[in-house]
């Protein structure tokens, strides 16, 4: 494994998605809200690229955020 100590990848952790148009993203500002497609107990996503590579939720403990895997999703074969 020590070979693969110096490589790095992104990682994202999804939340939820929305579409919307581009007249709505101009008029975004501090405080706005935006409705995502998920609720507050759909698991959330880590996604490396565009692949889904696990599944959580998102843990806040004090001023720290982490992320809590509860499954792993293996790549369709």
């Amino acid at each position: 494994m020590s070979a693969l100590d110096g490589i790095v990848v992104e990682l994202s952790v999804v939340l939820g998605s929305v579409d919307l148009p581009i007249r709505q993203v101009l008029k975004l500002s501090r405080g706005t809200m935006v409705t995502l497609d998920c609720g507050h107990n759909d698991p959330s996503q880590i996604q490396v690229g565009d692949s889904v590579i696990a599944e959580g939720r998102v843990v806040l403990s004090g001023e720290a955020l982490s992320f809590e895997v509860s499954r792993i999703v293996r790549p369709a074969a």
